[in-house]
């Protein structure tokens, strides 16, 4: 069963059945956008949106970051699935894989973020959506659909925060530019 998440909600990544959750997916999804072409036509334009993940300690310092350039985290527990470069086509079209009990127990956060490496802006992007996967039954956990249209070129969609001996997840929705997580630096510090 999944939950809608909006802007600041947290759920909890307990299972049903009182047991945590062992691995997970953040799943991005948009439609390239549509724009008219020669004689009226409507065609797609591609769009390149990143997924990516970063790993922070209970101090705030970065401890490791999972994109398109660093494929796997250092200890190997998180594990992106491959760069998209148009948006083409129906679901996730890019992935983030977390197995939680093997995030390095220093790693207290996890930060997940989308930025147009192309440099459109949010306005030119359609049906955009972050969701979260169990990724042992593919189960949909979670979803934040990111709705909010603008000028801005990244958003830093949810976080996932140690939480005793469990994970929660809360949906962000922060408002961003750049191109690469490395321009999103003094952004994400503002969530943690």
């Amino acid at each position: 069963m999944s939950v809608s998440l909006n802007k600041g909600q947290s759920v909890s990544l307990a299972k049903s059945d009182g047991a945590g959750l062992t691995r997970v997916r953040m799943g991005l999804g948009w439609d390239a956008a549509k724009v008219k072409g020669l004689f009226g036509r409507v065609k797609e334009k591609a769009i390149d949106l990143d997924a990516s993940c970063l790993m922070y300690d209970a101090s705030g310092t970065l401890v490791d970051q999972v994109w398109f350039r660093q494929l796997r985290s250092k200890d190997g527990s998180v594990q992106h699935l491959g760069d998209n470069l148009t948006g083409a086509g129906d679901g996730d079209d890019e992935s983030v894989v977390v197995d939680l009990g093997a995030v390095t127990p220093s790693v207290t956060q996890l930060v997940f973020t989308v930025n147009s490496y192309s440099g459109e802006s949010f306005s030119q992007v359609e049906n955009a959506f972050c969701r979260l996967v169990d990724s042992t039954n593919e189960q949909e956990v979670a979803r934040f659909d990111l709705t909010g249209s603008g000028p801005h070129t990244a958003q830093i969609m949810a976080k996932v925060s140690r939480n005793g001996a469990g994970w929660t997840m809360t949906a962000l929705g922060v408002k961003a530019n750049g191109r690469t997580i490395k321009d999103l630096a003094s952004a994400v510090a503002q969530v943690l």
